[in-house]
């Protein structure tokens, strides 16, 4: 059984937010990567940033500095 642990789960209204943020942290060496979205957190698109919940302030601000809007953050077990 995989063990499940806490994470910062960024959620976006579209799939291009979604894949500007992959871009831009990628770009960056910034923490995380692309995941769908987990059942229990409900988003505009399929798609969403999972990073350790520490990398939050970090991914905040790659976020505002490249005009990516998320619409929702969120800790829960992934």
């Amino acid at each position: 059984m995989i063990k499940k642990e806490k994470k910062l789960v960024i959620t976006f209204s579209t799939t291009t937010d979604a894949m500007a943020m992959e871009t831009v942290c990628k770009k960056n060496g910034a923490d995380g990567r692309i995941i769908p979205v987990p059942p229990k957190i409900y988003a505009g698109c399929g798609l969403a940033w999972c990073a350790r919940p520490e990398s939050r302030d970090g991914l905040c601000a790659i976020m505002k500095d490249n005009g990516i809007c998320p619409e929702g953050l969120w800790e829960c077990l992934v």
